[in-house]
């Protein structure tokens, strides 16, 4: 398991496309703008900015979500049970492709799991 990526919340997709493709110069790896999300290759890590739903809105400008990269979720989703992770999203299909889980640690931080398709593209 690896940190392959950190997502931000953002209030304007464009916007913030535009910032850190045009003034940070980072290299877009994918878009989805009827979902809300992009990422950015920045240096060996995915930066993934979103536009989180009615529930997270609060969340723009302070949430950093740090993503780890897993091989396969389902065996990874089972390990993590086993050992009594707490899982705050059961993995899941994204629409953008994506296969994803969320856990907490034990002050409520959360992490996400990801397994990588080639659609969403690899970390780096």
């Amino acid at each position: 398991m690896r940190i392959a990526y950190v997502n931000i919340f953002v209030s304007d997709l464009s916007q913030a496309a535009a910032f850190y493709r045009d003034k940070l110069g980072l290299a877009l790896q994918f878009s989805s703008p009827e979902h809300g999300y992009a990422s950015f290759s920045a240096g060996g890590i995915r930066l993934g900015v979103a536009v989180p739903g009615p529930q997270q809105a609060e969340l723009v400008g302070r949430h950093t979500g740090v993503g780890f990269e897993v091989a396969d979720l389902a065996a990874e989703h089972k390990r993590l049970s086993g050992l009594g992770v707490q899982f705050t999203m059961p993995p899941t299909r994204q629409p953008w492709g994506g296969f994803m889980a969320m856990i907490a640690d034990a002050d409520g931080n959360v992490f996400y799991l990801d397994q990588v398709s080639a659609a969403h593209g690899d970390a780096g």
